[in-house]
């Protein structure tokens, strides 16, 4: 594939980031879902204690964590702070934070990966875009090479940009020239910050940049942007159907199709080509235990 068109960046919003509103020692790593919250009119505001405060922080040191691991930080939260309380319920809790957040343009928001359907949680800026908020850890270079690797993943039918394909564009990059090495090093840079994913030399977003940038794709890359059939999310990975070109995430076509031995499309009803696969099962997690959590962790997967 070619080398996209460039198109136009959207504009930014004014709101202070996340990291200007927390103690230093504390890391910058803010950043599909937001929490419910009543209807009808404007979250009522909760109060933070330091038990949301820790966890809030916490949070924002890494980016983006599975719902196994918070649920552990929010237990490990009330421990330092409050041994003695009943420990809320997490959404619940959350939305407390973000009743709290909602001035500031800031969001606990609730996701699922790709690839199995995981349930994530991100703390994510509303009010500029995430290459944007990268400028603070990134050169205007390393910056633009991620908006070009961003493209090519999004114009692509796999939603996978190869890593040669990437480093080919290396002189078109603003500012600083930068050699394919030096490249090459910057995007592990973005795999280690959960922005990108690599498999077998092909990157795709991680499900932290999804999160945070669905509304700037969307406005940005509206002709190349794919919409899932089943929950009309972005969708950067899933399947399609040959006949009428449908697409669907990877978690969606496991839960619409669980109960069918004969998989029709859901827009044409011709048949599904594609293999089926499972449904993520949250009780098979907690039967698994802490340990199988760990290990997986410590694997280069999507969170």
């Amino acid at each position: 594939m070619g080398a996209p068109s460039p198109r136009s960046p959207r504009p930014e919003g004014a709101a202070a980031p996340a990291f200007l509103l927390w103690p230093p020692a504390v890391g910058a790593a803010p950043g599909y879902r937001a929490l419910s919250h009543p209807q009808g009119g404007t979250r009522r505001a909760g109060v933070m204690t330091d038990v949301h405060r820790r966890f809030l922080q916490l949070l924002m040191t890494h980016g983006v964590l599975e719902e196994w691991d918070v649920r552990r930080l929010q237990k490990h939260c009330y421990r330092v702070h409050d041994r003695t309380g009943a420990v809320e319920e997490l959404e619940d809790f959350i939305n407390n934070i973000n009743s709290v957040l909602e001035s500031l343009y800031i969001e606990i928001k609730k996701g699922a990966t790709e690839d199995d359907g995981r349930p994530v949680y991100a703390l994510v800026n509303l009010a500029t875009t995430s290459v944007s908020k990268m400028a603070s850890d990134f050169a205007e270079n390393e910056l633009d090479l991620f908006r070009k690797a961003l493209e090519l993943i999004i114009d692509s039918d796999t939603g996978f940009a190869s890593s040669t394909n990437i480093l080919n564009l290396v002189d078109q990059l603003k500012g600083k020239k930068m050699r394919k090495k030096e490249a090459e090093q910057v995007l592990q840079k973005f795999v280690q910050n959960k922005w990108l994913i690599e498999k077998e030399g092909e990157f795709t977003l991680h499900s932290r940049a999804i999160l945070e940038m669905e509304q700037y794709i969307r406005e940005t890359y509206p002709d190349a942007v794919k919409i899932c059939n089943i929950c009309h999310s972005l969708l950067i990975q899933g399947q399609s159907c040959e006949t009428c070109g449908i697409r669907m995430h990877l978690p969606c076509v496991a839960k619409y199709f669980q109960p069918s031995l004969e998989p029709r499309c859901p827009h044409c009803n011709d048949y599904w080509p594609h293999e089926i696969p499972e449904v993520f099962d949250p009780e098979k997690e907690r039967e698994a235990g802490p340990s199988k959590v760990s290990k997986r962790s410590l694997r280069s997967r999507q969170h």
